[in-house]
Order: structure tokens, then C-alpha cells, then sequence
């Protein structure tokens, strides 16, 4: 069996600088030789691994050096183009996850839509789309509500049924901190959807439920997929000469606090570190990265009047959809966006987001100037008898 290709300590050290001082404070009695392996159907349910290849092994053997638990040998990677491709798009039935998933069509790419409806711009974009015989990229729409998992394997069990698999996966469905799941309206009082005592006891925040649970989930079943590949799929192993891509958006949410907005805030702030702790899969074939955008011109913004108050719209700029989705697309095709890169999206301008000490957004597109009415509101909100109870029934 094959040794997994993990990233050398130089290359990883960018990423996890805690690897290496962690391994500098190893004793010298317990340094050890640990033998890392592709651990058959990753992912996958109930599967056993035979105890002799199981190999985990702990047995010194020579002084320790971090290289040990970090081999791997140089490695070129292919070039990837989104032609000739398959991709799936949760959310996509709106914004900038319908005007990626434009262009990834515009680019011969098949896209499998997933959301819970489609606007009348997404539908068109169905129709033109949906049969091709065999000329250019294909489209279908899979009616999903992402926080139900069964939904989410259903998403990718029909995309390898119509297309052979995915060779990109965008977890984009998310929501802005709406009323009905919002922190300033707890579960059980009268504004809020959330579960406030559910019959098995476990609760929900739906907002974290889309904006994380769900692309964590979706990650999941990606590396599942492309290190378990179907014996009739072989084509989605995915190796450093047959990358795979996984297209995460996060936020400059993602970068600062907001009072108004706190589960939105954590929920972006937990992508960019998922995004960031998943780089070492780029030794896999595997590269996963995001974007950062900032305020965007869609309908999350535009059709919510309990938003769009924050903003100057004499002052405050938009970001465009069409200029996230194309960072979305440098993330699959540019080979200097590499695995961990988080790409903030301000109104022209375009940058990756530091891990450590990065001066944060600053550009046009980077705030709403009017914040402080929302923040003014959940002060009046803090002041009603009674907050945070729920409400007697």
C-alpha cells in the first residue's frame, strides 16, 4: 500500500507552524517512526480494514526528525481547467453561485445545481442547458435543503449518475444571520425558527446548519468520493496529475467582529480556518481554498430590507457577483492559488487573506457604512422584558 504523499515540513510550515515547534518539543525517549498510509474508503460507512493493513506503527527506529511524520517526495502538479469538467453548486440557484455556475458552463463545464428553488434567471440558465447531445456542458437542477444530509448525498449520488462523479465542489448556500435564526432572537422566542426544545434534544442555529455544518459535510463527501473512487469512475482518483477542487466562500465577515450579526461572524470566521486547516491536501491532488467576498450586489443584500439599512448607498460600493465568481474560478485554475488561500473580493480589487497578522479588508466594498442602526436596534431588542425567554404557548 501506498504512503500517503504528505507535504514536507518546509512546504506545510506556511500553513502549520505549530507542526514544527510541536515536533521540536518531542523528548528525545518518545521520538518515533510513524508510518502514514491511504487508509482504504476513507469516509465511507461501515467499512473494515484488515488488521494487516492497519499500519500505524510507533516503533523507534531512529532519531526523530519532523521530515518523519511529514514525507513526501517533490511533486509536480497538473494544470487544471474547469473544461471538460463536472461541478457541483449548492446555492446556486441565486447570486454569485448562479453567476459562478454560469461561467463554469460558459467554459464547457458540466454543473450540477443545487438549492432549494430556482429564480427565473437560474431556471433559464436550466433549460438552455439541460440538453445537449453531447455538444457542450450539461445542467441539472437537484432540489436540496443543505442542512438535511440525506439531501447532500443525494446531490453527489446523482452526480455521479449523470456525469461519472465531480471533479469541483462549491458548498456555496448560505444565509446572512436572518431573523429567524438569529442570535439577538434565541430559539423558543417569538422571531425565531430555531429548536428551542427538540423532542430528541439535540438543537439547531440554522444559519450555522448552512453556513458550516453544511460545507463541512460537503468537504467530506468530496474527499470520500475522490480517494474511493467507483470501480466504473476511475477517472475521479484524485492524484496531484489528476487534481480535484473544492471552492469554499467565506466572508470579511471572516476577518472582523460584527455585534449585529454574531452566528454569521463565527460561521465565516469557522470556514476560512476550515479552508486553511485542509491545505495539506493539496499532496493529495486535493486543493481546497475560498473566497472572501465583500458587500455583494445580490439578492441576499437586495431583497432584505432589514439589511440593505446598512448601507450608504451614496457612499457604501457594491461588490459585484461576477467579480467573486471569478476569483471562484482562479481558485480552480490559477496555479499560484494554492491550498489554504483564503481570496478577499472588494470592489476591484482581488487579495489572499493572510492566516497571521493581515491588516484586514480596507477597500471599497469592505463594510456598510450604516451599521449602527443595526446595532442601535439590538440594544432595543436586549431592553424588551423578558429577552431571551421563550415564549409560553
Amino acid at each position: 500500500m501506498a504512503a500517503i504523499p504528505v507535504p514536507s515540513s518546509r512546504a506545510l510550515a506556511q500553513h502549520l507552524p505549530s507542526v514544527r515547534r510541536a515536533a521540536a518539543l518531542v523528548p528525545a525517549a518518545s521520538r518515533c517512526h510513524i508510518a502514514a498510509t491511504v487508509r482504504p474508503q476513507w469516509g465511507r460507512q461501515a467499512v473494515s480494514v484488515p488488521a494487516d493493513r492497519r499500519t500505524f506503527s510507533t516503533t523507534p527506529t531512529r532519531p526523530f526528525k519532523t521530515d518523519d511524520v511529514l514525507q513526501r517526495t517533490n511533486t509536480e502538479f497538473s494544470p487544471f481547467s474547469v473544461e471538460g469538467k463536472t461541478a457541483i453548486v449548492t446555492g446556486a440557484g441565486s447570486g454569485i453561485n448562479y453567476v459562478f455556475a454560469k461561467q463554469l458552463l460558459e467554459r464547457n463545464c458540466n454543473v450540477l445545481l443545487a438549492d432549494l428553488a430556482l429564480r427565473p434567471e437560474a431556471q433559464a440558465l436550466i433549460d438552455q442547458y439541460s440538453a445537449n447531445a453531447g455538444r457542450t456542458a450539461r445542467a441539472i437542477f437537484v432540489k436540496t435543503d443543505v442542512v438535511q444530509w440525506p439531501d447532500l448525498d443525494a446531490v453527489f449520488t446523482t452526480a455521479d449518475a449523470e456525469f461519472g462523479g465531480a471533479d469541483i465542489v462549491c458548498p456555496g448556500a448560505g444565509v446572512y444571520e436572518p431573523h429567524w435564526s438569529n442570535f439577538w432572537h434565541p430559539p423558543g422566542t417569538a422571531r425565531s425558527r430555531d429548536s428551542a426544545s427538540p423532542a430528541n434534544g439535540i438543537g439547531h442555529y440554522a444559519t450555522l446548519d448552512i453556513n458550516l455544518t453544511h460545507p463541512i459535510r460537503c468537504t467530506q463527501l468530496a474527499i470520500s468520493r475522490w480517494l474511493n473512487p467507483s470501480p466504473t469512475s476511475p477517472h475521479m482518483k484524485a492524484t496531484p496529475a489528476n487534481p480535484k477542487r473544492i471552492v469554499h466562500i467565506s466572508s470579511v465577515a471572516g476577518q472582523t467582529p460584527g455585534f449585529s450579526t454574531p452566528l454569521y461572524q463565527a460561521s465565516k470566521h469557522a470556514v476560512s480556518g476550515l479552508i486553511r486547516s485542509l491545505a495539506p491536501l493539496d499532496s493529495l491532488g486535493i486543493r481546497v481554498n475560498g473566497v472572501a467576498p465583500g458587500v455583494i450586489k445580490t439578492p441576499l443584500w437586495t431583497e432584505h430590507p432589514e439589511k440593505l439599512k446598512m448601507l450608504d448607498t451614496n457612499v457604501d460600493a457594491w461588490v459585484e457577483p461576477e467579480e467573486v465568481a471569478d476569483a471562484m474560478m482562479r481558485c480552480c485554475e490559477d496555479e499560484a492559488v494554492v491550498g489554504g488561500w483564503v481570496l478577499e473580493v472588494l470592489k476591484g480589487t482581488t487579495r489572499n487573506v493572510d492566516w497571521r497578522n493581515d491588516p484586514g479588508p480596507t477597500g471599497e466594498g469592505a463594510d456598510a457604512s450604516n451599521r449602527a442602526t443595526t446595532i442601535a436596534e439590538v440594544y432595543q431588542w436586549l431592553a424588551e422584558p423578558g429577552w431571551g425567554a421563550p415564549t409560553k404557548k
